[in-house]
C-alpha cells in the first residue's frame, strides 16, 4: 500500500471521507471506496477557500477505468463524472461532478 492510500485510510478511519459507489457502464462489478468530497459553498483547506464546484478526490490505485460520463453515487446521490485529472505525482485523481 502506497503513501496516498495510507493518508486515505487514516482519514477515512476518522471520518473525513465519504462512500462512493461505483457501477462501470461497461457492465463490470459495482465498486465502493471512501473519497474525499466537497460540495458548492462547502469550506475547504480549513476555511481558506470555498469550493464552487462538486468535487471528489481519490488514490489513482481505486475506480480505475472512471471516465468522463460515468455516474457515481456518494451518499445517496447520484452525480455524472465531467472531468477527471491528476493531481500532483499522478497517485491522487480529482473528478468534477454534476449532480444529477
Amino acid at each position: 500500500m502506497g503513501l496516498i492510500e495510507r493518508i486515505y485510510e487514516a482519514a477515512a478511519n476518522v471520518g473525513f471521507l465519504k462512500s462512493c459507489r461505483w457501477t462501470p457502464s461497461s457492465g463490470g462489478a459495482s465498486q465502493t471506496y471512501d473519497v474525499g468530497f466537497a460540495a458548492p459553498d462547502e469550506t475547504i483547506l480549513e476555511g481558506l477557500t470555498a469550493s464552487t464546484e462538486y468535487v471528489m478526490s481519490y488514490p489513482a490505485t481505486v475506480f480505475v477505468g472512471l471516465a468522463s460520463r460515468e455516474t457515481v453515487e456518494i451518499d445517496g446521490v447520484v452525480f455524472q463524472v465531467r472531468e477527471i485529472r491528476a493531481v500532483g505525482d499522478g497517485s491522487e485523481l480529482r473528478a468534477k461532478l454534476t449532480h444529477l
